[in-house]
């Protein structure tokens, strides 16, 4: 008797998948970590020690340039890393971009300010921004994958959220370690306190590398390879030519969830102490506290996939954040206080980010077939975060200066990047349930629910 492809792509067994959850969600912990440390630093640190300028608003921008940087890179780590992950296996990269992208990040508390090294300051910088984007080019991806890969079909929303929850458990220690520095009197907080959390993410890396190399290879990418025997093999290829539809559903529904994340993020720190002139204290706090939240919505909205399917859940994150934008930047406008904040901030992530973000992990993975998976994946993902996540802090800023320091330009933004989400999940397909280790695009969209 054939076993079933749903039988075949889930035969790990319990101990395999309780190390991939972990290791997904301390590697995604530590990818975020690291990033959103530099978005915070970009914010309040890097336009005034590393970019010193007459003018804030240029000072502020060129910061947000470096974050940028990072994010015009990773499509370019998720092209390398995402094809070597379809080719040689999903746990031998996953150990590769962990090293890359932490030992830059550790590097970054190191860097000299502009008065100290003049033009060499940004240069370093720069480059270890772009470093630290090569390596988390393929991060997400690939603990996505793993997690998806190593799941049971009728779990695979909510064990997928493992990533994406590791993504606020990052951004929350990334959070609360920069709402603790910045209690540090100003001057001690821009000459060291601000290294310290940089710093100690070796402690984070030490901790993933342990989980990642006790890892079994995905038993999707072992069934894929016994196929890639009888075939020839080329993930870019197939990624480009026959499965570029897919790859725009990544990229629309990617576009939506990094504006809006990223206003949360990066941008509103930068806006309340630039232009509201609130404490720098209030940004780091009020997203510390929506992160914390947003982790428990991600499990919730991750198993409501699996119930009702990936594109209501997605669509209801999108329409969602479209409604609330405007409401969100009254309050921040007129109210101002930091309770106000935090609660517009807990309900944009929580609700709007949380459903957007919750079935990604599934439903991009159930997107490609396995010998492109990675590939397509990464690729795609990045492609949307070079052109929105890097971008995001940085059209916002002009969007605020140009409108006079009012916020409306910013909301429109939001919307039209919603708009642009609506119509790629809409447009595209219902995944639920497909075979992972489905090796063309016909097998795979045939498998459609079959676990069911």
């Amino acid at each position: 008797m054939s076993t079933s492809p749903v039988t075949r792509s889930h035969s790990s067994p319990p101990t395999d998948r309780r190390r991939v959850l972990l290791a997904s969600l301390v590697g995604s912990a530590l990818e975020w970590y690291d990033f959103y440390l530099y978005g915070t630093a970009a914010a309040l640190v890097f336009n005034k020690i590393i970019f010193p300028s007459f003018d804030p608003t240029a000072a502020t921008l060129a910061s947000f340039g470096t974050l940028a940087v990072g994010y015009f890179v990773r499509p370019i780590g998720g092209l390398i890393f995402g094809r070597l992950g379809d080719l040689v296996g999903r746990k031998k990269v996953l150990v590769i971009t962990l090293l890359v992208m932490g030992a830059s990040t550790v590097a970054m508390a190191l860097v000299p300010t502009y008065e100290q090294a003049g033009v060499l300051a940004p240069i370093l910088l720069v480059v270890l921004r772009a470093v630290q984007g090569l390596g988390a080019g393929a991060e997400y991806g690939g603990a996505a994958i793993l997690a998806a890969e190593f799941s049971e079909p009728r779990r695979r929303g909510l064990f997928g959220a493992a990533p994406s929850t590791g993504v606020y458990i990052g951004i929350l220690l990334a959070s609360g370690a920069f709402s603790a520095v910045t209690q540090l009197p100003s001057e001690q907080f821009l000459s060291w306190g601000w290294r310290i959390p940089f710093a100690a993410s070796i402690i984070v890396i030490g901790v993933a590398l342990f989980i990642r190399l006790r890892l079994a290879e995905s038993p999707a990418f072992v069934e894929a390879q016994k196929h890639s025997r009888e075939a020839e093999v080329s993930p870019v290829r197939d990624v480009l030519r026959s499965e570029w539809k897919s790859g725009l559903v990544v990229i629309g529904l990617q576009t939506s969830q990094n504006v809006v994340a990223y206003i949360n993020l990066t941008f509103l720190a930068a806006y309340l102490t630039g232009t509201l002139k609130l404490p720098s204290s209030v940004g780091p706090v009020a997203t510390t506290v929506g992160t914390a939240v947003t982790i428990v919505t991600l499990l919730v909205f991750g198993r409501l996939s699996d119930r009702i399917g990936r594109k209501p859940v997605a669509l209801i994150g999108i329409a969602f954040s479209a409604a609330f934008v405007y409401p969100y930047f009254w309050v921040v406008d007129n109210v101002r206080t930091p309770l106000a904040i935090t609660l517009v901030v807990v309900v944009s992530m929580g609700v709007g980010v949380g459903c957007m973000f919750a079935p990604q992990a599934a439903y991009y993975s159930e997107l490609f077939t396995a010998r492109s998976r990675f590939t397509g994946l990464a690729l795609n993902r990045e492609v949307a975060g070079a052109l929105t996540g890097g971008l995001t802090p940085l059209i916002a800023v002009a969007l605020v200066a140009a409108a006079g320091d009012s916020s409306w330009g910013v909301a429109l933004f939001v919307i039209a990047a919603c708009a642009v989400g609506a119509l790629a999940v809409g447009l595209g397909p219902e995944t639920r349930g497909r075979d992972l280790t489905a090796t063309t695009v016909t097998e795979l969209r045939s498998s459609t629910g079959t676990y069911r």
